[in-house]
This record gives structure tokens, sequence and C-alpha cells, in this order.
């Protein structure tokens, strides 16, 4: 299959030989040999061109296709028994990026020194393909059928206040209640003056009034904690503040569904060790952690 394609590609039997490192008449009998097995002709051969049969044209498209199998195959097991080296590009949100996927990152880096990181955390989708990515986490549903995504743990929708803001202004009850409340809105959460909540097996809208809106979730995230209002934010984002009791959550059995938290990197049917073997890492350590 390999001299029959470097033959048509070539254009003649010489430079096929040369391309191929071996004799004209050694080409002559492969393709000989090749037709008597199939027993059709490939090609027609005069002494100034060559040709393909019908039947050639056909073998023709199914032999590059077995023979670019073949060299997928290689080049896996290869890469498999290769070490990460080169660089590998990773985005993801800015607050889960520096808790969750820096440590990973700066772990895989000591582990493979011949590997570099370029860490983009940022609070938009970054396209993958058009910004030449090779790995995103998303705390976000998948909608491009062109990524593949692993799951490794959700994220909920929590509603939170600092205790101080509580004991003066009150624990609202129900969803109803944060209408009364001064609030503190993440626009990366809730891009309009409204927050989402699940009253039995009704979604519900709640307008809310923000007393501070904010783009940039550290400064909301402070805001909160501040006593300026009851807040919004992804759960990961607050469990170091729940934990060190500046901040508590509210009308949590009234959350809507939670997020997926997802790895994801183009379709390939041949991935690069770097980013398989990153993958593989960040998925394994990722779904070891209880995201509040």
């Amino acid at each position: 299959m390999t001299t029959f394609v470097q033959i048509v590609e070539s254009g003649s039997l010489r430079a096929a030989a040369d391309a191929l490192d071996t004799s004209p008449p050694s080409v002559v009998r492969t393709l000989a040999s090749l037709e008597r097995h199939l027993g059709v002709r490939l090609l027609n051969r005069t002494t100034r061109r060559i040709g393909l049969t019908d039947e050639g044209a056909q073998f023709l498209e199914r032999c590059r296709t077995i023979l670019s199998e073949v060299k997928e195959a290689e080049a896996a097991l290869t890469s498999r028994q290769a070490e990460p080296q080169g660089k590998l590009t990773i985005t993801a949100p800015v607050v889960f990026g520096r808790r969750y996927v820096t440590p990973i990152a700066n772990q895989f880096v000591r582990r493979y020194p011949n590997v570099s990181i370029d860490l983009l955390l940022v609070d938009r989708y970054a396209n993958l393909v058009e910004e030449g990515l090779d790995v995103a986490v998303r705390v976000a549903h998948l909608s491009d059928s062109s990524l593949v995504a692993i799951p490794v743990g959700q994220s909920r929708r929590v509603v939170c206040a600092s205790p101080d803001y509580l004991r003066r202004q009150g624990t609202p009850r129900v969803p109803q209640d944060v209408s009364g409340h001064r609030c503190v809105r993440y626009t990366g959460l809730a891009p309009r003056d409204e927050w989402h909540f699940r009253v039995g097996r009704r979604n519900v809208t709640i307008p809310i009034t923000s007393v501070v809106s904010c783009n940039q979730i550290d400064s909301a995230l402070d805001a909160c904690i501040d006593g300026l209002g009851l807040g919004m934010f992804f759960s990961y984002q607050v469990v170091p503040h729940r934990k060190a009791g500046t901040l508590a959550c509210v009308l949590e059995e009234f959350e809507i569904e939670p997020v997926p938290i997802q790895v994801i990197y183009p379709h390939s049917k041949l991935l690069a060790t770097k980013v398989r073997v990153f993958v593989d890492d960040c998925v394994k350590q990722l779904r070891q952690v209880t995201f509040g």
C-alpha cells in the first residue's frame, strides 16, 4: 500500500523509488505483486505517464485512510512511552484556577521539568481552538461538540452574607424575602438585577436591589464580607470564607440545579503526551475535592 500510494503521489516509478530509498525494479515488482493479489489493475502505465484506473482510484483512498490510521496507532504508542515536554496552555476561572488548578500545574512542572505552562485565569470562556489553548477547566455546561469534556464535580449557586449583616437585617427565609434586602451583584454570575431559585418544582426569578455591582469576583466577595448585603456566588468561591466564619449561606433549600465542573480539551485522535498526562492528572486530583 505504501508503495502504491507513493507511486501515485510521486507521479513516476523512478520518483517513487527515490522517495522509498529503493530501486525502480523493486517498485515495479511490489506493484505487480499487489495487482496480482487484488486481481485488478491499479495503474495504467505508459512510457510517458502513469494514470489511475477506476479501481485504483477507489483503492487509493482506502490505502491513504489505512496508512494514516497505522501512523496514528504507532504515534499513540510512542507518545505513551514518552515523557511530557513542551509548552502547555491552560485556562480556568480566576478563583477556581488560583485555588485548584494552579497547585496542580505547579506540581506538574516540578514532576516534568521539560514542560512549561502558560496559565490563563479569566472569568470569560476562552475559545480553545481560536486562542491555541490545550486544556480548560470550566464551571459550565458544554455546548461545543468539537470539545471533549470530562466531569470532575459540581458547584452550587449559593446566597450568602456576613454574620453581621444577617444580625442587622435578618435572615431571608424564602426567595421572595430577597427583594427586601440590599444585594451585592457579581455580574459574572448575575448579568441582570435578578437571581434565580427553585421553589418546589418551579424555577422562580426574584428581582434584587444592587448596592454594589462588580465584574471582579474578589471585590464582590469583599463587599459581601464587609456586610454591604446578600451576595450570590458559586459555592467553590466562598469555601474558605465559610470555613473562616466571615460568610454564611442562606436559602440553601431553594438553590437551582448545580453547574458541572469539567476538564475540557479539543477533539483529537492523537492527543499530545503533555495534554493527555495533564488531563489525567487534573481529573484525578479534582475529583478528590469537595467544592462546597
